[in-house]
C-alpha cells in the first residue's frame, strides 16, 4: 500500500477479488447507517475487461443488500444495448441473477443523451463508489488523450466524446472529471502487463487523463503485473 499525490495504490495478487471485498465492505458500511427511506447504495461501473470481471467477482457475495443497490454507468459506447461492444450488455452478464434482485439499473443511452444521464445522476445525489478501468494508453472512463471531454465545462458531469487517435472506436458518452468527482470512493483497477508503461508515467506525475480523476478517496487497485517496478 502506498500513498501518491493520485491516490491510494495497492498491489494486489487479484484485482477483481480485491474490489469485491472493498465494494461489499462499502456497501455495509453506507446501508448500516441508512434507514429503510433513505437512498440505496450507488454503484457506478465501467464495462470494460475489468469492470466487467469485477462486477462479476462481486455480484458471487451474498452478503451485498442487492435490494438496496442502484448500478450506474462510467461510459457507454453509442452501440445497441445487445451489441458486443455494449458496456451495457457487459454489465447485464457481469451481474447475472442479481439484476433481478437490484434496486435499480440505469444505463448509459446514447440516444437519449448526456444530458438525460446528467439528470439522473443530479437526482441520484452523486455515487457511493465508483469503479473505473485504466487503458494502456492512460485513458479512464471514455477521457481519451487529447480529446475535448477532457476540458469539459465543471458544471457537465456527462459528455460525448470520441478517442481523436482511433485507438478506441465508436462515439461514446462518458462522465467527465466533475461526474467522477461525484463519488465518495473511486476504486482504478490496473491489470496487466499491457497497462505497465502508462501506469508508471502516470505514477511519476506525467499528465495522463487518469491522473486528474479526483474524488473523496481514490484507490488503484494493481495487479503485480501492472505494477512491477513502479510500486514495491
Amino acid at each position: 500500500m502506498a500513498q501518491s499525490v493520485i491516490g491510494e495504490i495497492r498491489v494486489v495478487e487479484d484485482v477483481p477479488e480485491a474490489f469485491a471485498q472493498l465494494g461489499a465492505a462499502e456497501v455495509r458500511s453506507a446501508l448500516s447507517t441508512r434507514g429503510a427511506d433513505d437512498p440505496p447504495f450507488r454503484l457506478g461501473c465501467s464495462g470494460g475487461s475489468s469492470g466487467a470481471r469485477c462486477m462479476e467477482r462481486l455480484a458471487l457475495l451474498d452478503e451485498i443488500a442487492w435490494g438496496r443497490v442502484e448500478v450506474y454507468f462510467a461510459d457507454e459506447r453509442c452501440v445497441e444495448p445487445d451489441a458486443p461492444q455494449s458496456n451495457q450488455r457487459a454489465l447485464r452478464e457481469a451481474f447475472g441473477e442479481r439484476l433481478v434482485q437490484l434496486h435499480g439499473f440505469f444505463p448509459m443511452s446514447c440516444a437519449d443523451g448526456p444530458e438525460a444521464y446528467e439528470a439522473s445522476l443530479h437526482r441520484a445525489g452523486g455515487l457511493d463508489l465508483l469503479q473505473l478501468g485504466f487503458g494502456p494508453d492512460g485513458h479512464t472512463a471514455s477521457l481519451f488523450p487529447r480529446s475535448e471531454a477532457l476540458s469539459a465545462p465543471p458544471e457537465r458531469l456527462v459528455v460525448r466524446n470520441v478517442d481523436p487517435s482511433g485507438l478506441n472506436p465508436l462515439e461514446r458518452l462518458t462522465l467527465t472529471y466533475a461526474g467522477i468527482a461525484t463519488a465518495a470512493l473511486v476504486v482504478v483497477a490496473v491489470m496487466g502487463a499491457e497497462k505497465r508503461q502508462a501506469f508508471a508515467e502516470l505514477v511519476a506525475g506525467r499528465d495522463l487523463p487518469a491522473s486528474r480523476v479526483r474524488a473523496e478517496r481514490v484507490v488503484w487497485l494493481c495487479d503485480e503485473d501492472a505494477a512491477k517496478g513502479t510500486v514495491g
